[in-house]
């Protein structure tokens, strides 16, 4: 019987012990995942587009709105010249007598510290680290606790980031298909944040190309072309010199012959 007891006594030591162990270890309050990022990329223009951006990464990549302050000194415009012919977003710095504006997007991290497909992706820019003290949230989600966060920025040769860069022209036009990708991104999070795109991005153009797949039947392909030409036709200017490719040619020769490239908006856009 001294014998049971003493066994009996010895399990009841080791049950007690293992539950303080695990209680010691379930106590996991404050412990944060592992292999946190510390790489952030501020996306202002195709990058707010989730597709866009996962076609990049190779895999979804999760990213949430913010808002980087005027203070950064810098302008969202098309200033961008793309290989293939047309003009995409940039950030220029700004003219004589006129203001840098607030310019909104997505922040969203890079795996490990592998910067090289946004780098590919990204050719013809530079990478400009944003302080984070100019940086804020615009939802519930908030800005990451610790991390570097950059944006890519257009890079004229021999000028620095920002300056010296073209506007859109007949050779180098807006396309619709590319303002599709931003504005739906901007949709993502709402018609307002969508709307901010269009109205803090400068340098809109009368040299714009509607280059959707069917541009005359939009809604074979794209499900969401009301929603994007509501808000360009409300506060997108030169929206109503848009083109079709068929007459893009003819409209482009009118703007030249008029040596300017203001917009007309009492025409109708397309």
């Amino acid at each position: 019987m001294l014998e049971m007891a003493k066994i009996r006594g010895f399990v009841v030591a080791l049950a007690l012990v293992g539950s303080v162990a695990h209680a010691q270890t379930t106590n996991l309050w404050g412990t944060a995942l592992p292999d946190q990022p510390t790489q952030f990329i501020f996306g202002y223009g195709s990058l707010i587009n989730t597709p866009s951006r996962d076609a990049t990464a190779g895999k979804p990549v999760a990213a949430i709105p913010v808002r980087v302050s005027s203070a950064f000194g810098y302008v969202r415009s098309w200033s961008d010249r793309a290989g293939s012919g047309f003009t995409a977003l940039g950030l220029r710095r700004p003219f004589n007598g006129e203001a840098p504006m607030t310019i909104n997007g997505v922040i969203y991290p890079v795996v490990g510290t592998d910067m090289s497909a946004y780098d590919e992706r990204e050719k013809g820019y530079v990478r400009v680290e944003v302080p984070r003290a100019l940086m804020e949230a615009v939802s519930w989600q908030p800005l990451p606790a610790r991390g570097t966060v950059w944006v890519y920025v257009p890079k004229a040769e021999g000028k620095a980031p920002g300056e010296g860069l073209p506007v859109p022209d007949a050779r180098f036009p807006l396309v619709e298909s590319y303002i599709d990708v931003v504005i739906e991104g901007g949709l993502e999070y709402g018609p307002e944040f969508a709307r901010e795109v269009i109205e803090t991005t400068r340098d809109w153009s009368p040299y714009w190309l509607n280059d959707r797949t069917l541009a005359r039947r939009p809604w074979v392909f794209d499900k969401q072309f009301a929603k994007v030409d509501a808000l360009l036709a409300t506060s997108a200017p030169c929206f109503a010199q848009r083109a079709f490719p068929e007459d893009y040619a003819a409209a482009s020769a009118a703007i030249a012959k008029r040596k300017g490239d203001v917009c007309l908006r009492e025409a109708h856009g397309r």
